[in-house]
């Protein structure tokens, strides 16, 4: 398999964080895919146990290659709440450039893509991440299809709520958020405007998005036919690892179909 070169000075540095969450089988996929593409290059690698307390937490000790931080959130805190506060964990000790953020169930099969991720980030001065906004790659039929969906049902539940019948509140009709699944944040900007990821009760990296952008900076997206050339994403796959679903949700189905395939490929 390829390997990420960082033997060039003119490399920007970079580090990688993620947050388990009793996700042991993805977990350790997504770990040994990381280890084999970076085991010879001087990327640091985070990962933020958030008390699983079960074996995902024995198997992350017995790696003597990552920067392994056990976080006990507060008992009211919900998971995306969480998941932030633990990338928040990881942000104040890195010194790096730059930091990807990872889920479990994300696998990097080609490293390429921390190159190129890298190169859209620092082509443009000002620019603060990069990533995608969908969380899986739908294809040209799907995507439009999804587009003109949303399109439509915006419109219609704000004609709704003129005429004063109940509707929910209208999503945008394109979404326009990094997915964390994978995506590249410049550490300076962050740190150097006094912000983090979890800044609210909202998705990690949305505010601060936000906050970013309004005080000028660039945010780069990446379509998702072309990230997807050098990873998978399970959709929701840590939620369904974790008994998130019913054994009988399309969603538990597809992570456990993934699973087995990645394990046979193993």
């Amino acid at each position: 398999m390829n390997r990420f070169d960082t033997s060039t000075a003119l490399t920007p540095s970079f580090s990688i964080a993620l947050v388990n969450y009793k996700t042991l089988d993805i977990t350790r996929i997504c770990l040994e895919l990381l280890h084999t593409h970076l085991a010879h290059s001087n990327i640091q690698v985070w990962v933020v146990d958030n008390d699983s307390a079960d074996a995902s937490t024995h198997y992350l000790r017995s790696l003597d290659w990552i920067n392994l931080i056990e976080r006990v959130p507060a008992p009211s805190e919900p998971g995306h709440v969480a998941h932030g506060k633990a990338l928040d964990l990881v942000l104040e000790r890195v010194d790096s450039d730059y930091l990807f953020l990872l889920h479990t169930d994300t696998f990097i099969f080609d490293p390429c893509v921390f190159e190129r991720m890298l190169q859209a980030c620092t082509r443009q001065p000002g620019t603060c991440a990069v990533g995608c906004v969908e969380q899986i790659n739908r294809g040209l039929a799907r995507t439009v299809w999804r587009g003109v969906s949303r399109h439509c049902k915006h419109y219609y539940r704000r004609l709704l709520r003129s005429a004063g019948l109940p509707a929910r509140l209208p999503k945008p009709c394109r979404e326009v958020y990094l997915k964390s699944f994978c995506a590249l944040w410049d550490c300076r900007l962050i740190k150097q405007h006094g912000l983090r990821f979890c800044l609210d009760d909202r998705v990690p990296g949305y505010t601060l998005q936000d906050r970013l952008t309004t005080l000028g900076h660039d945010v780069v997206r990446l379509a998702p036919g072309r990230i997807f050339r050098y990873l998978d994403h399970i959709q929701s796959g840590t939620v369904a690892a974790a008994g998130g679903y019913g054994a009988s949700h399309r969603r538990t189905k597809m992570y456990n179909q993934i699973l087995k395939r990645l394990n046979a490929h193993a």
